[in-house]
């Protein structure tokens, strides 16, 4: 059973997404578990008042992020409850699936380095104990 948990995406993965050459809109398959309660030590100044959930925390983050996502043309397709899967590792649960478009990979980069925005991923941070995020092309069968 693999104990580790991801976050962020590293260096290489990034480099090996961006050299892909994606053409058109990719969209980002999403899988999200949530801390009981928000860890906000990293980013003590987006720290509520009274401690909160995880799930209230990335409530917190998707508030935030919406006007970004949508000013780089993307736009959150599906939201839905997640849970264990029918096939696949029975060890894994996942709280929250997020089907999310951008209209292109470079979109993406810009939405995702945009200065106002990483100013509220604390709150993504705090949220999560584990992600998984998966960018997904349509292709003909």
């Amino acid at each position: 059973m693999e104990n580790k948990t991801y976050l962020d995406a590293t260096q290489e993965a990034g480099r090996a997404f961006f050299t892909k050459g994606i053409k058109g809109p990719v969209v980002m398959l999403n899988l999200l578990k949530f801390k009981d309660v928000a860890d906000y030590s990293a980013s003590v100044e987006l720290a509520p008042s009274l401690p909160i959930s995880g799930r209230e925390a990335y409530k917190l983050y998707i508030n935030y992020t919406m006007p970004f996502l949508k000013k780089a043309g993307g736009e959150l397709l599906f939201s839905g409850t997640g849970g264990h899967f029918l096939i696949g590792p029975d060890y894994e649960a996942w709280d929250l699936v997020l089907l999310v478009k951008h209209a292109s990979a470079s979109k993406f980069l810009e939405f995702a380095s945009n200065e106002a925005y990483l100013k509220g991923t604390g709150h993504r941070t705090a949220a999560l104990a584990d992600s998984r995020l998966l960018p997904i092309v349509e292709n003909q069968l």
